[in-house]
């Protein structure tokens, strides 16, 4: 594992205002996430990106002030609380009442567990975004393989149509998603342990360990 990858090391980085590389990744793996989030609240497009900008500076300002306490849940739980409060705060200051966020929104903001689970939606839709992108890019995986397993899972579309259009058998299709699924099992499992912190490297108050500042 990539050590300056985990969300650990991340936020050790993040303690040091000069770390601009910490601040770029952190900015880099969380700002899709928290612009999906706000997405499915209903907002439009430059409304999630400022809700998700805000987030990010808020919860660096709070980390940076020592109010981050991982004891009292993970890093995802405590941006998706900074993001619901911005998303209502922006919504109060609009005047736009619950029922007019439209058709578009699918998260209860009054509901903690409607607003948890689809901050993890996001956030396993970036895991695996990452992983494509791993595997298209880092592995040795031919590139028409990818391309059948995309057509394939994420749109749908049967195998014959797909082995038409790539010029593969119904058999050879099977056979790359097949393949490629096992591939991105293993990218996804490593991933997701990038994005946890270790729980045993953060003092009470939400900084880091001696053992990390060493």
């Amino acid at each position: 594992m990539d050590l300056d990858r985990t969300t650990t090391a991340l936020l050790t980085g993040l303690f040091d205002p000069r770390n601009a590389a910490a601040w770029e990744a952190f900015d880099c793996r969380y700002r899709p996430i928290l612009v999906g989030f706000a997405r499915n609240c209903g907002l439009k497009d430059d409304a999630a990106a400022e809700i998700a900008q805000e987030t990010i500076v808020r919860f660096v300002e709070e980390y940076r002030e020592g109010k981050y306490d991982r004891s009292r849940g993970r890093l995802g739980a405590w941006l998706v609380t900074i993001a619901r409060y911005r998303i209502i705060d922006q919504q109060r200051r609009r005047g736009v009442a619950k029922v007019e966020r439209g058709e578009s929104a699918m998260v209860n903001l009054d509901d903690e567990n409607s607003v948890s689970a689809a901050y993890e939606v996001e956030r396993r839709r970036a895991v695996l975004r990452e992983a494509i992108e791993e595997l298209t890019t880092k592995s040795k995986t031919d590139p028409k393989t990818v391309r059948a397993f995309e057509m394939l899972v994420y749109h749908g579309l049967p195998p014959a149509r797909v082995a038409e259009e790539l010029g593969m058998s119904t058999h050879d299709v099977y056979l790359a998603k097949s393949r490629v699924a096992a591939k991105l099992r293993d990218i996804v499992q490593r991933l997701e342990q990038e994005y946890e912190e270790s729980p045993g490297d953060w003092e009470a108050g939400g900084r880091p360990s001696a053992r990390l500042e060493e």
